[in-house]
Parts: C-alpha cells; structure tokens; sequence
C-alpha cells in the first residue's frame, strides 16, 4: 500500500531545460560572468529553479548545459544534455534555432511547420519570452540567437517514435506546462482514486469531467464553468481505469475531453492511450471518415496520413466536421462497453488551439 500511494516526484521537460540554459546563457553573456542558477516561470505560474551542469562565455557568446531530470517516470530524455547557445545579433528580437540533436520536421501534421527545428509551440513561446524579459531588464538594446542542442539527440530519438512523424536527425523540445508528470505507475492511479473520492465525498459531485492533461483541463472549465474545482480530474491515459473508478463511486456522469491522437484509439476500444500502447490506426479513420462521405481521393490521403492530427486537419479543410461527432460517439461506445450500464459517458474532442471539434453522449 506504501508504493501505491507515495507521492512521485515530478520531473521537468526538455522545453523547461531549454528555457533554464538560454537563460543562464544569456545572462552570463551580458554580465560576464558564470551563471549556473536560475529561476523561470512554467506555463502555470510556478517558479523553477534550475541549477547549470555547465557554463561557457566570451563576450559575443555564451553557452548553458543543464541536465534534465525526469523525475520518478523518466522517458528517453531523462539525464540527456540540453544546451543552450546565446549569441548577439544586429537586428532587435529572439532568432530561435534548432542545433545538433534537436529534431527538424520533414512531414506535415505536426505543431511546427515542415523545415523547422522540432521546438513545440509552448517551448518556443518560454524560451523567447524568457529571453525578452531579460533583455528587458537589462536594457539590452540588441537581438540575440538562442541555439538549443542536445548533443545524444540523435540516438536517443531511437528510442522515440520521432522517426514514425518525419522528426529527422533529433529529439524534440516538448512540454506544454513545464512539468513531467509521472502517468505510467500504481501511484498515479492512486491519485485518480482520491481525486475521484474528493470529488464525490468534498464537493458532492455527480458529474466528473476527466482530462488527458493541462490543456483539456483548462478546456472543460470553459465548457462546464458551474462545476466544482473538484470536478476536474486529470486521468493521463489511464481511460479505462478512470471510467470504473467513476462507476465505482457512483458517479453518474463521466465527461472525457482530450484530442484526436488519444480519442481514436478510445473509439477502438483501447483504453489505455498511452503512445507506446497501441500505433494510431490510420485505416480506422479512413473507415469513419468514409461513413461520413468522405470521397476516395481523400480517403487515400487519410490512410497515408502522418498523425491524427493531419486527419483532422483534412477533415476541417473540407468541411467534414461531422467525422468528429462520429468518433466521438465510437468513442462512447466503447467507454460504456468498458464499464457497464449505469453510467452516462460523454467524449469532448478538442483542438490543440482549444477549440471544440466533436461530441457525443450515451446515457
């Protein structure tokens, strides 16, 4: 019972680490001196402090090394190098770059366009704000380029699936809240169970909306702003296990929110939906696009289709919003086989620009 319910300790993204060594870097370029700590913001508010395995400058250039830490369910990235390389530049701004070991992107259907390093939106976003505040604070009146590296990148993606997406030569700079959350263990399904007792015995709720993360979370809260904090639970891709936990409690209605990429293999009946799990099944979209009218040409598309995320792309571009609906009520389907009658289920898909995509109930 002990390793049930002992708290993990979280770990950090390699987008978080990325942001701490271009900030070390850069201050130990303007202040010419050896920074090996600093504090960054994550997404959600909470200040860092990150400690420098190493720190180089001259006075045109500066370069950070942090380790990255995993925390107690570490991925492929766990302890690789993320470097970090600061340099001036003429023109005022942050010129972003992907150096050796960073990933770029060779195929459609990804958050970051074709030819660009594999840096995801929230990174890009943490490492340039993060380095316009301190040019700011130090009146810094020229622009700088911030290079991120990860010198085993290259085999570490190996173990990764960034070959699968067209992510060549590299890992990629990941994380939309800054924060490894161990998903894969006994304790965090401990965690679904005391959240889902809060929610039931503190704050009286029949109604639970469960999340595959930070992002789906803060969606449901806009879609269901009466409901109680409680009410929002994270259940990673533990689906199944969430749902009879629900059933369990005698909640009478489970909302799932989450994307296409997790929700598709939910309406295959995989109710574990971690990547590794089971591989998106292409040919499964094109069937529940072809039930919708989606012609042949474009059926053929869906099939050849690099994520699930180009499938919804394609979808919306020719109006077949309709598939959504679709998937999500497989997507039900499936969750009330897995658990039984006596539960009402509803599945949310969502963007990843936060916007609503499908969704279906069964009582």
């Amino acid at each position: 019972m002990t390793k049930e319910t002992k708290k993990l300790r979280h770990g950090y993204t390699t987008g978080a680490n990325a942001t701490a060594a271009s900030k070390a870097a850069l201050l130990s370029l303007l202040l010419q001196k050896e920074v090996k700590q600093v504090q960054i913001t994550l997404p959600r508010g909470e200040k860092v402090l990150f400690t420098m395995e190493q720190v180089r400058f001259t006075d045109q250039e500066a370069e950070a090394t942090v380790i990255k830490d995993g925390g107690d369910d570490p991925d492929a990235t766990h302890l690789a190098k993320i470097v970090s390389t600061v340099s001036f530049r003429h023109k005022p701004g942050v010129f972003l770059e992907g150096g050796i070991g960073v990933g770029r992107v060779t195929k459609p259907g990804l958050p970051v366009p074709v030819g660009e390093p594999a840096i995801n939106p929230v990174p890009r976003h943490m490492i340039k704000q993060t380095v316009i505040e301190v040019l700011h604070e130090y009146e810094c009146p020229t622009g700088v380029n911030v290079t991120i590296s990860v010198p085993d990148g290259e085999e570490i993606a190996k173990k990764t699936l960034n070959g699968r997406l067209g992510i060549i030569g590299g890992i990629s700079i990941l994380g939309t809240r800054g924060i490894v959350v161990p998903f894969s263990t006994s304790a965090y399904k401990a965690s679904i169970v005391r959240a889902i007792s809060v929610a039931v015995e503190a704050a009286g709720c029949s109604h639970v909306i469960l999340s595959t993360g930070g992002r789906s979370e803060k969606f449901g809260m806009t879609l269901y702003p009466e409901h109680a904090e409680e009410a929002f639970i994270e259940m990673g891709e533990f689906v199944g296990f969430s749902l009879k936990q629900c059933k369990k409690a005698g909640i009478k209605k489970a909302t799932l929110i989450g994307m296409i990429g997790k929700f598709s293999k939910v309406a295959q009946g995989v109710m574990m939906v971690h990547s590794k799990s089971a591989p998106i099944n292409f040919e499964f979209l094109a069937n529940v696009a072809k039930e919708v009218g989606v012609p042949t040409c474009l059926l053929d598309e869906v099939r050849g289709a690099n994520t699930a995320s180009q499938v919804a792309d394609m979808m919306m571009e020719n109006g077949y919003s309709e598939f959504f609906n679709r998937l999500c009520h497989y997507a039900c389907k499936e969750a009330r086989k897995e658990v039984g009658d006596g539960l009402e289920v509803e599945v949310i898909l969502m963007t990843m620009k936060n916007e609503l995509l499908g969704r279906e109930t069964i009582s």
